[in-house]
C-alpha cells in the first residue's frame, strides 16, 4: 500500500503543478524530438490511443511500461506506418518475462525519409549535394509487479535527431504504474514519458570563421569559432486513464477505455476507444483521438485485428489501423505480434 500511495501522489501532483506554471498557453512547437509524440501500435492507435490502462502487449513499453509485466510469454512486436510527406515511421519491441512478477523489454523507434537535394538561394535547382534526416529512440525497460494488483515500470532511453551534418542527442526516462481494482475488469493506469534534460543541435554546420575586430586591418579574420545553438526540452507527456471489460465470455469480449493527456507542448486532451473481440480471433476497434483539442487535424480511428495460433508454434497477431488526419492524407498503420 505504501508503494501505491507514493505513486498515486506523485502522478497526481505532476499535472497540477505543471498546469500552474504554464497556465493556458499551448506551447506548440517548443520542444525537440517531436517524433516521440507519434503513437505506436495499430491496436492501440485504432482505439484512439486510449491505452495507458490496458497496456497488455509490447506497445506497453511506449504507453505505460508497467503493463509489460502482464505479458506471460516472450513477445515481439513490429509496427510500420507511412507517415505524412513520404516519411516512414517504424517501431520494434521485444518483451521477455523473467518470472511471474517481472519482465524485461527493449524497443527501437525510427523516423526516416529519402534523401533530398541541397538547395540554396543561389542554387534553387540544387547544388548537387544531398542530405538526409533521421530520428531514433532506443530504450531498455523493466517492470515489476509489487502486489497482486499494482505494477510499476521504467524505461531508460537514448534519443537522437540528425539532419545532414547536425545531430542532437540525450537521455530520457519513462515511468508508469498500473492498478487493478477489486471491481472486476476496472484498471487505472498512469505514466510520464520523456522525462529528461534539454538537447541542442551540434555538428559541422555550427563551425564558422570569425573576425574579432573587422575595423582592424591585417588581423586574423578567420578565427575558428562555433555557433551556440539553443537548447530545447523534450516532449514531456503525462497520461492517466481507465479501462474496463464490460463484456467477458468465451465468445464475446468488449473493452472500453479513456485517457486524459497533459503534454508540455500543447493543450490537454482526451483519447477514448473500444475493442470488441469475437471468439478471441477477430477484433474490431474504434476511437477518437485528441478530443478537446480544437486545432487537431486527427479525427476518428478504426481498426481490425486477426489472431492465429500456429499449430505447435507461436501465436500471430495481425492488426490494421485507419486514421483520419483531416486535410492531410489518411494514415494507415500495420502491426505484427509474434507470441512465442
Amino acid at each position: 500500500m505504501l508503494y501505491i500511495k507514493v505513486a498515486i501522489i506523485i502522478f497526481s501532483l505532476f499535472p497540477v503543478s505543471y498546469g500552474q506554471i504554464t497556465g493556458s498557453v499551448s506551447n506548440v512547437a517548443t520542444t525537440a524530438a517531436s517524433f516521440l509524440d507519434i503513437g505506436i501500435g495499430a491496436r492501440s492507435l485504432s482505439m484512439g490511443g486510449a491505452f495507458v490502462a490496458i497496456a497488455d502487449d509490447p506497445t506497453a513499453l511506449y504507453w505505460n511500461p508497467a503493463g509489460s509485466v502482464n505479458i506471460i510469454r516472450p513477445t515481439a512486436h513490429f509496427y510500420h506506418s507511412p507517415w505524412i510527406a513520404d516519411v516512414q515511421f517504424n517501431h520494434s519491441a521485444v518483451v521477455v518475462p523473467l518470472d511471474g512478477s517481472s519482465s524485461l523489454g527493449f524497443f527501437i523507434t525510427s523516423v526516416t525519409m529519402d534523401e533530398m537535394q541541397v538547395r540554396t538561394v543561389k542554387s534553387p535547382q540544387g547544388t548537387g549535394e544531398y542530405f538526409s534526416v533521421s530520428n531514433v529512440a532506443l530504450a531498455g525497460s523493466y517492470a515489476r509487479r509489487l502486489t497482486d494488483r499494482f505494477s510499476f515500470g521504467v524505461n531508460m532511453k537514448f534519443i537522437q535527431e540528425k539532419i545532414w551534418h547536425m545531430n542532437a542527442g540525450g537521455m530520457a526516462v519513462d515511468l508508469g504504474s498500473l492498478f487493478v481494482t477489486k471491481n472486476s475488469g476496472l484498471r487505472i493506469g498512469m505514466s510520464i514519458s520523456n522525462f529528461g534534460g534539454k538537447i541542442s543541435m551540434e555538428g559541422y554546420d555550427t563551425e564558422v570563421d570569425y573576425d574579432i575586430d573587422e575595423t582592424m586591418y591585417g588581423n586574423n579574420d578567420k578565427i575558428d569559432a562555433s555557433l551556440n545553438s539553443m537548447n530545447w526540452p523534450l516532449p514531456l507527456v503525462f497520461r492517466a486513464g481507465v479501462s474496463k471489460d464490460v463484456l467477458q465470455s468465451d465468445i464475446h469480449n468488449l473493452t472500453i477505455a479513456a485517457d486524459a493527456i497533459h503534454p508540455n507542448n500543447n493543450v490537454e486532451y482526451i483519447n477514448i476507444g473500444f475493442e470488441y473481440i469475437y471468439r478471441k480471433m477477430i477484433s474490431l476497434r474504434g476511437g477518437q483521438a485528441f478530443y478537446g483539442m480544437s486545432e487537431s487535424m486527427e479525427g476518428l480511428t478504426f481498426g481490425i485485428g486477426l489472431n492465429y495460433q500456429v499449430p505447435r508454434g507461436p501465436t500471430i497477431n495481425l492488426d490494421y489501423v485507419y486514421r483520419d488526419i483531416g486535410v492531410f492524407d489518411n494514415i494507415p498503420g500495420y502491426s505484427l505480434n509474434i507470441i512465442f
